[in-house]
């Protein structure tokens, strides 16, 4: 299977560089195109991919092709390309954020298979969380197929539509959120004595091994906070300074503002 994508900007170099990390896909059997030849063709050579030197090249070479351009411009790609999406069995993979599978099906054809995702940087190292859903034309082994390749390099789960501006924030723009959470508690280590590396690697293994501890747990998060807080202890009175100072409204309304600008553009 050769995969296409037009557009080799963040999102979708970390997949790349995922997918061919999981041995899921060979480098040379991914095609690249953007609009800046400069970049495309500097990726390409860098990771062993094989430059196109047209949108409309990369869909003739391609099985499968991921749209991965901003959204500004992604009707004017698809637009571009229909002819050759539909000249012969195409599958279109869009990572493009608030295009929806209608607009992309009255663009680019009703009749062509076509799985909207959105995935995270992390797929980069194989730790990715990725929303998926499918028009109806991508069924059975053909749908399996490209959510494998998803599944390569994270999670998925298969979402509508309607939840997606929910997942963006959750997912997308989260983990910036937990750098920020991350480093915070390395700035409170660094103002009790240790310095900056040493109580940033301490707090994103704890971050880490706590986000694992959830995924094995069959608790709640809340439950699991029982099991670290002895009564009177010092969690309990750090939980409780910290709720004072609005930690959960805090993390919340963040969600809130995230959704909202999600749904705005």
């Amino acid at each position: 299977m050769t995969i296409g994508f037009i557009g080799v900007g963040g999102m979708a170099q970390a997949i790349i560089t995922g997918l061919v990390k999981s041995g899921q896909v060979n480098a040379g059997d991914i095609i690249v195109h953007s609009a800046h030849a400069q970049s495309y063709e500097s990726f390409a050579k860098k990771t062993g991919t094989r430059p196109a030197t047209t949108n409309r090249e990369l869909v003739q070479q391609s099985d499968v092709v991921v749209l991965a351009v901003t959204p500004n411009v992604a009707k004017t790609v698809l637009k571009e390309v229909r002819d050759d999406l539909n000249a012969k069995p195409h599958a279109l993979v869009s990572i493009v954020a608030g295009l929806a599978l209608t607009e992309m099906e009255e663009i680019a054809g009703y009749d062509l298979p076509i799985l909207r995702t959105l995935p995270n940087l992390n797929v980069a190292i194989l730790e990715g969380m990725t929303a998926v859903h499918a028009n109806e034309n991508l069924v059975g082994d053909q749908k399996q197929q490209l959510i494998s390749l998803f599944e390569a390099v994270g999670s998925t789960t298969d979402l509508p539509e309607t939840d997606f501006a929910t997942f963006s924030a959750l997912a997308g723009s989260s983990p910036a959120y937990v750098y920020f959470f991350i480093d915070s508690l390395a700035r409170a280590g660094v103002k009790h004595g240790l310095n900056k590396q040493q109580a940033t690697q301490i707090a994103a293994q704890a971050v880490l091994g706590s986000a694992k501890m959830v995924m094995q747990s069959t608790e709640v998060p809340f439950e699991l906070i029982d099991h670290v807080s002895s009564p009177g202890g010092s969690t309990v009175a750090g939980l409780l300074a910290m709720e004072e100072n609005g930690f959960m409204t805090a993390v919340v309304k963040g969600i809130d503002a995230t959704i909202q600008r999600n749904n705005e553009e």
